[in-house]
């Protein structure tokens, strides 16, 4: 056990955010999810259109996954409309944080609000309070604009993205910035490199804020490519974009799958034109980061990292147990 409770800020979106905080949540740690807030697809997309609202479905996950209330409750945040009209396609909990955005007149508040609810073992934060959208710049020199459309491409997926940023300009949430102030250790992924993950170290203050910081810094790399975003990426290639935009020598730990998938298990994602990560052994020689290979397969199902073997790694670079 850890002698005494350490502040752990996870930084990204989406499943990969999920992932880490559900195994973390069974540790004790003060934990922070900061997540981005470009989202602009689906149910999201409608809501932040309509109403105005930062985009619900960012936060809903993190919420969800450091949720300690009752698993039905849980589980209707997470549940999506299949019918009816206007409600066709709309997340529950999208819909109620809208609400209470609108009643509460803060999307802040709301969080406060539906984290009370949810009874949150911990805070989520939004990465900013202000209306971004997400711009890629591609090889061939195209511009795309919107997560959704870098996310989900309609342009051809086998060119890399050369360049990201997010307009307008936009600060950190002071929030944000002060939970990093204050962590023992920052982990950053795994999820969606260009579109959940970047998004946050776009914003102005984000970027110096995890340079100052004296925690530990861990990147989780991703285990599968994603056709539009990291066709064809490699371990390193993944980390280069990281340092490009966060910094060289900032990271202290790199995680690494040593767990090769099954044939039956990659082959499911050749539809989707996704790779299994590989890297080689003098992929990282002369980088100043740790370089920590072990097993954090999910045994069965989606490629995924398994949340309980994640939070064990992360839990002994503290010192813990």
């Amino acid at each position: 056990m850890i002698k005494k409770q350490k502040n752990i800020v996870v930084i990204g979106g989406g499943t990969g955010t999920y992932t880490v905080l559900s195994g973390l949540k069974k540790y004790p740690v003060n934990l922070t999810a900061i997540v981005s807030m470009a989202d602009d697809g689906g149910s999201t997309k409608q809501l932040r259109e309509e109403f105005g609202v930062l985009p619900p479905g960012s936060v809903r996950p993190a919420m969800v996954a450091l949720s300690n209330a009752e698993e039905s409750l849980a589980k209707l945040f997470e549940y999506r409309f299949d019918k009816g009209g206007g409600l066709n396609g709309h997340n529950f909990g999208n819909l109620f944080l809208t609400a209470l955005t609108n009643q509460l007149g803060s999307f802040e508040k709301a969080l406060e609000e539906a984290g009370k609810l949810l009874k949150l073992q911990g805070q989520v934060i939004p990465s900013t309070l202000e209306h971004i959208h997400l711009v890629a710049k591609l090889e061939n020199g195209k511009i795309i604009t919107g997560e959704h459309n870098i996310d989900v491409p309609s342009h051809d997926g086998m060119l890399k993205i050369k360049e990201v940023w997010v307009e307008p300009k936009a600060r950190a949430n002071t929030k944000a910035l002060l939970a990093i102030k204050k962590a023992d250790a920052i982990i950053i992924g795994p999820g969606d490199l260009y579109s959940s993950i970047l998004p946050n170290f776009l914003l102005g203050g984000m970027k110096e804020a995890v340079q100052k910081s004296r925690a530990k810094k861990i990147y989780v790399c991703n285990l599968m490519t994603k056709f539009g975003e990291t066709h064809s990426f490699h371990a390193k290639d993944f980390v280069a974009v990281i340092e490009q935009y966060i910094g060289e020598e900032v990271i202290d730990y790199v995680f690494l799958n040593s767990k090769r998938p099954s044939f039956a298990r990659i082959k499911k994602y050749e539809k989707e034109k996704a790779e299994f990560v590989e890297y080689g052994a003098e992929d990282f020689k002369g980088k100043n980061f740790e370089v920590v290979r072990t097993n954090l397969l999910r045994p069965q199902g989606f490629i995924r990292h398994d949340s309980d073997k994640l939070a064990r790694q992360i839990i002994k670079i503290m010192g813990g147990k």
